[in-house]
């Protein structure tokens, strides 16, 4: 078994995302808006940094991943 399920990047997005949801929710309850409000806050914060910090932390250096795509410039005619 020297293969893990889930690698450290994945284990550490999905755990930074969970603590922002925790957080929002947290703070969201505290401010006034109940559990359910809370709760629905928690859960929009997680989704939505989860893309965020998915793009923010390096991929793992050993894994193969996509190769990084090139960039060019659009033809025609330029402005200028």
């Amino acid at each position: 078994m020297d293969r893990s399920l889930v690698s450290v990047r994945a284990a550490l997005v999905l755990l930074l995302a969970a603590l922002a949801g925790v957080a929002a929710g947290l703070l969201s309850a505290l401010a006034g808006d109940g559990v359910a409000g809370g709760l629905l806050a928690g859960l929009a914060a997680a989704g939505g940094s989860l893309p965020v910090f998915n793009q923010v932390i390096a991929p793992d250096p050993g894994r193969p991943g996509p190769a990084p795509r090139e960039v060019r410039a659009k033809g025609g005619k330029g402005r200028g």
